[in-house]
């Protein structure tokens, strides 16, 4: 996810700075690498603030990260937007705290129609990362939603990142029966715990999220992930135009890889930004904020972005 972020990115700023950049300045991208640990993200942005003197920041990509290395940006007044990090309560830690991505509660509520309206599911299980505030967060609203809807959550087990064996919470899903399997998981644990389910006789489809969203799942998860479903941010396969024109710009620039949506997040976030500065004609943190709140229909690769309040 942080290559797919960084790869966006960059492209973004280029491309800014060969139209001109902002207000006749070129980009400068400084990036420091949080390993997917919270303790290093608050590190990281700690680092970029006082040695760097950045006056914005692009990141984190996971909820936990997002949420540690945000008081750092908040205090020092640092706008910091978040590409695709989902958590409603990363842009709760502060008034300098952005997002470009939809949030968990419309993501989980998403996933829960498909499954009453289109699946016509009416028991589901959950395979849920205990200590994960993303794959929580999905979980609650996607139970919410869905027995609002007047589904039954038949089973829930926990897991923890980087286990090895889920067979034991994958049985007792199994005798539970459910007509859907909900994992809101990142797409290293996912395609581990896919193809266990499949190994226990779970034939069910497997619901999932953008965590998901990564070329090595299907690498790794093979046939275990066919007939499953996830909700995402945007497809590379979408004929629209300006989808079209980012994904074959992408591929020219990055050997023929395909980008995902934390690449595309991630491209918007930068995009988003940049526009802000040149509207507030200032980098200067409290002016940038204020552009960056006041923000309606940005067109992006991912959709048209506007802030609200929260």
């Amino acid at each position: 996810f942080g290559q797919s972020a960084l790869n966006g990115t960059l492209m973004a700023a280029d491309e800014i700075n060969q139209a001109g950049g902002i207000n006749g300045r070129k980009l400068d991208v400084v990036f420091q690498d949080d390993k997917g640990s919270p303790e290093i993200a608050a590190q990281s942005a700690s680092k970029l603030i006082q040695q760097y003197k950045v006056v914005a920041i692009i990141g984190a990509g996971a909820s936990g990260n997002s949420l540690a290395a945000a008081p750092n940006a908040q205090s020092a007044q640092v706008p910091l937007i978040a590409p695709s990090s989902t958590h409603p309560a990363v842009t709760q830690a502060g008034d300098y705290i952005f997002r470009a991505c939809y949030i968990d509660a419309f993501q989980g509520e998403v996933m829960a129609r498909f499954a009453v309206n289109t699946l016509k599911a009416k028991k589901a299980a959950i395979m849920v990362d205990y200590n994960s505030p993303y794959s929580r967060g999905l979980t609650e609203f996607f139970e919410l939603s869905f027995a609002k809807l007047g589904g039954t959550i038949v089973a829930k087990q926990s897991y923890s990142q980087s286990d090895a064996d889920f067979r034991g919470q994958l049985s007792a899903i199994k005798t539970a029966e459910p007509d859907v399997v909900y994992i809101p998981g990142y797409y290293g644990d996912v395609a581990i715990i896919a193809k266990q389910a499949r190994q226990v006789g779970i034939e069910q489809p497997l619901l999932g999220a953008d965590g998901w969203d990564a070329p090595e799942l299907w690498e790794l998860a093979r046939d275990a992930v066919n007939g499953s479903y996830i909700s995402n941010h945007y497809s590379a396969e979408d004929p629209s135009e300006n989808i079209q024109k980012f994904v074959t710009n992408y591929r020219q620039r990055y050997q023929n890889l395909t980008p995902d949506a934390h690449a595309a997040l991630a491209y918007d976030a930068m995009r988003f930004l940049a526009d802000a500065i040149q509207r507030a004609g200032s980098s200067e943190g409290p002016k940038l904020r204020d552009v960056l709140a006041a923000t309606k229909s940005f067109p992006g690769v991912t959709g048209v972005i506007s802030m609200d309040s929260k």
